[in-house]
Order: structure tokens, then sequence, then C-alpha cells
């Protein structure tokens, strides 16, 4: 843009210097003095226009990166980049609208480092690292306060998977004892999920009408919950799948060879499980970072948190038991076990309906020093496969 004296902005390929001039009248007598500017291209390299650039501006673009980044490299790149990328991207707003995908850091590359950025960006009011990091710290790290008081930070400002995972926490009472269980708690937390849109909290809801647990039995209302998860699932998969132009007309023919996931480590799939149900073999859906993360963590410690504890079942999920015979076993074979009726939907027919076989032995599994969850005391430690 032009003005009378020439550009609004100095150019990169060129220098201004100032030049004085004099004006004179028709007399020849001096009338004034003023500077002219002349611009100098061979002394382009001596400016830098970054600089130049209000503050407000990089902010406002360093928050539209941090809330559409893919993964940790495109946000934390920026802070090798220059000081000044540096100091501004540690800004509140900058941290507060960064994406899920900034998150998703891997277990073997945790570090304090890592674990500062978490809390900076929890501290600016970011409901994802909420979460994220509160899943770490209770599951991952034991501190089940600080973890359980991240949750909830993120469960107020009406974060799905918050509320979800605090109602898995009242239905075991992890962290306590079998007695700190709250099942109508958990089933209040799961209906808020559900209300948002979350499908395992609408699954898990589903079945606490059908069974009763926590709740007043209605099977019909339970069974119109079902049906509501399978059809937003299938709307989730249909409208990323439209975002990333892949083609959906093998997913309408239910076939038993396995669909490669592309975003989980390792694992291969029959499709989406119970959606098999209508007909459909759509591709299983992503897992959150934070449930990855948990995965992977102990993953690399042997698959266990400690001497008699184990972890979910359903390879998405990574939750671990915080005490001994938390999670409820399958009845027919007792190999798998469950943190909740949501998981154990999501993998019976993802894989254990074809590996489930009716054992014995494990009734008579740590008699003497389990919280009783034989199939035949009437506990409901036991998940009974349909």
């Amino acid at each position: 843009m032009r003005t009378r004296r020439g550009l609004c902005y100095p150019r990169g390929d060129v220098c201004v210097q100032d030049i004085l001039v004099k004006r004179t009248d028709f007399a020849g007598d001096n009338m004034a003095r003023r500077k002219r500017q002349r611009f100098l291209p061979e002394m382009a390299c001596k400016s830098d226009l970054f600089d130049t650039l209000p503050d407000d501006l990089v902010i406002s673009i360093l928050c539209k990166l941090s809330s559409s980044a893919r993964c940790p490299s495109d946000f934390i790149n920026v802070f090798i980049t220059c000081k000044r990328l540096n100091s501004l991207a540690l800004h509140s707003p900058v941290l507060s609208k960064a994406s899920s995908k900034v998150f998703s850091f891997k277990a073997k590359n945790w570090s304090e480092s890592a674990h500062k950025f978490l809390k900076a960006c929890a501290d600016a009011g970011n409901v994802e690292a909420c979460y994220t990091l509160g899943m770490i710290r209770f599951y991952c790290l034991q501190n089940r306060g600080s973890g359980a008081s991240l949750m909830a930070k993120a469960a107020i400002n009406s974060h799905a998977s918050a509320l979800y995972s605090l109602a898995v926490i009242q239905f075991n009472g992890s962290g306590g004892s079998k007695n700190d269980k709250d099942l109508r708690a958990g089933v209040a937390l799961c209906a808020r999920a559900a209300f948002l849109g979350h499908i395992d909290a609408l699954r898990e809801l589903g079945h606490c009408l059908q069974d009763g647990y926590g709740v007043r039995q209605n099977i019909a209302e339970g069974r119109r919950f079902l049906v509501q998860a399978n059809a937003r699932e299938l709307a989730a998969v249909l409208s990323s799948a439209a975002g990333s132009n892949l083609s959906t007309h093998s997913w309408l023919t239910w076939s038993p060879h396995p669909i490669p996931h592309p975003n989980h480590r390792q694992l291969t799939v029959p499709g989406c499980p119970l959606l098999s149900d209508f007909g459909c073999n759509v591709p299983a859906p992503e897992a959150h970072p934070a449930s990855r993360f948990l995965v992977e963590w102990f993953a690399d410690r042997g698959g266990s948190r400690g001497p008699g504890l184990r972890l979910c079942s359903h390879v998405g999920c990574g939750r671990p038991e915080t005490r001994k015979h938390e999670f409820r076993r399958c009845s027919v074979c007792g190999a798998v076990n469950y943190c909740s009726r949501a998981c154990q939907a999501l993998d019976w027919k993802l894989r254990h309906k074809g590996e489930c076989a009716p054992v014995e032995r494990w009734l008579e599994e740590d008699g003497d020093g389990g919280e009783g969850n034989r199939a035949g005391n009437g506990n409901d430690n036991v998940i009974v496969q349909s």
C-alpha cells in the first residue's frame, strides 16, 4: 500500500536513508527544510521485519497453530525457533487453545519437562490438558487426589471424557476400598457425559439401565441408549471418512477379515465391533491420547502396575486396577477383566467372542485373599456375556 510519501511499511529488499533537502522560494531564500527518504537495496540484509510485528498478532497466529496441531512436534517446534516465539508461545491464550493432539506424548518420552508443559496448559485453563494430566497422575503416577481434582476441573467445564472417567472411578471405587463405590454418582456422571455425546458413556448408561445397576431397571430405555450409541458411532466414523476422502462402500458388508487401524500401535481389528450387529464393518474409533498413553506406559512395564493388579482387557482402554480384584471378570472364562460394561461390550465383539471358553478353575482362584468376586455369591464383580 502506498501513500503520498511512499510505502507505509519498509520493504525487505530495501533500506531507508534520510537525506536533508533544502527548499527555496522564488527569491532564492531558504523557506524550510525537510527529510526525504531514499531506498538502498544493497543494505537489505540488515533489516528484520519479524521484529516489527506486534505481539498480539503473533499470539493470534500461535493460537491458531496450537488449536490445529496434529502432533506435539507441530507446536513444540515453535519453542526452538527463536527466543521471541519461545516466550510468546507460553502465553495463556496460546496454551489454553491447544488441541488434544498436542498432548499425544509417547510414554517412553515422558519427562519432567513434558509434565511441566502439561501443568502449564492446565493452569491456563485447557480442559484437554486437565483431563490428560489427571489420567496420568491418577493411574500412572499414583497421585490420586491431584489426578481426580484435575479431571473434576475438566468435568466442570463439560469435558465428556473426564465425566466418563470419573464415572468409572465411582463405579469401581478406584483409589479406595470396595466400600467407596458410589453407583448412583457413577450413573449421574455417565448421564451427563452421555448428554454431551460421549459414546462409551451412552453404552455404559444403557447397560446400567438394562441391568438395574445403580439405577432403577428399565430394559427398553437401556436398549434405546445402546442403539443410540451405535448410531452416533456410525455417524462419527462416516463424518471422519468424508473429511479424509475414504471409500465407505466396503463398510456396508460384514467381513471377518481384519481391517488395520491407521492410528493405533500394531493393532489389527475386524472393524468397529458393535456396529457389526447392523451389517457394518467400519474401522474402530481412535482412542483418546490419554488412553494410548496409559496403554504404552504399562506395556513398557510388563503389563501390570503392581503384584496382583490387572489391566482392563479392552485394548484401547489402558486403565489399571488400583487394588486387587477391582475390575469385573468374564463370567464364562474368567480370563479377562474390564473396568466398565462399555469396555466389556466393545471387547466382546472385538476379539473375546472368538476366544472365550468355559473354565471352572478361576472360581477357586484367590479364594482366601480376594474381595469375593466368585460367581455364586451374588456380587457385582462378574460380567455376564451377552
